[in-house]
């Protein structure tokens, strides 16, 4: 995984914990379940690109 999409996924993550926390605050449960959505989907990025890193890896590792 490269330097810019880790930065640009914990940007989401952290963009969605915001959106949570100011939704609870204003009791707006639309945007609240909109940050949840966007921490859930930045994470999902993140586990699909541990993959092809520990996928990578193995190819090196026989290579």
């Amino acid at each position: 995984m490269s330097f810019t999409d880790k930065v640009k996924n914990k940007a989401e993550e952290l963009t969605g914990k915001a959106k949570q926390g100011v939704g609870e605050a204003t009791d707006n449960e639309r945007l609240y379940a909109e940050g949840q959505a966007q921490e859930t989907a930045a994470h999902a990025k993140q586990a699909g690109e541990h993959v092809k890193d520990a996928g990578r890896d193995v190819r090196d590792a026989f290579s």
